[in-house]
């Protein structure tokens, strides 16, 4: 199996993880067993340990001594940390995308906008919410901050779909649509303050 095969299904392993823990599908201290993961991708225990080692980093696993590799706690405290980190990133990330957004990338944006508020339950809302925050960074080039980004809404997710469902119902967000306006105008100042407060009521 070529390098470039085993990346593609530790990819997938780490996609499909990832998916199961943020719906709690996978519950926090769940065992993570190699061998299972690997029989049911049709693989060798290698493209399944990188995937784990990628969640542990993502935040997403734990590996504990004589306990193996676990879905990693659930700590709703954890989520200040996460707001604030996006807060401190996002704006940023904002900021250096405007102005090199192609029209394509708006375009995928505004469709993400759209289909968040058109969701009619919470996990499809939280899918295209994330798929809106991530579009709307499109034009930024720093693939390193981009990638910290991701993972911090993964983990916003999680907590989101955890502890939300009983408070959730289908609404159009304004602060997305006032932020693609001021990102058709080029109003940088207009649509990184409006992210910043958006980003502010996260729980």
């Amino acid at each position: 199996m070529s390098q470039n095969a085993k990346s593609t299904i530790s990819d997938q392993i780490t996609q499909s993880l990832t998916d199961q823990i943020v719906r709690g599908d996978l519950a926090a201290d769940e065992k993570l067993r190699q061998d299972h993961i690997a029989t049911a991708f049709k693989t060798s225990h290698v493209p399944v340990r990188e995937a784990l080692l990628r969640l542990e980093a993502k935040g997403l696993a734990v590996s504990l001594p004589r306990r193996g590799t676990r879905v990693a706690p659930f700590d709703p405290a954890n989520m200040r940390e996460i707001r604030e980190m996006r807060l401190a990133l996002e704006p940023v990330a904002l900021s250096h995308s405007i102005a090199h957004m192609s029209p394509v990338q708006k375009q995928q944006a505004e469709l993400a906008r759209l289909a968040c508020d058109e969701a009619t339950d919470l996990a499809t809302w939280e899918h295209e919410n994330r798929r809106f925050h991530m579009a709307i960074l499109a034009g930024c080039d720093m693939p390193r901050m981009l990638a910290e980004i991701a993972d911090l809404q993964t983990l916003a997710a999680r907590h989101l779909l955890a502890t939300y469902s009983s408070r959730w119902e289908a609404r159009a967000d304004r602060d997305h649509r006032a932020i693609m306006a001021a990102i058709t105008r080029r109003d940088v100042e207009t649509a990184v303050s409006v992210l910043r407060k958006h980003l502010s009521r996260l729980g």
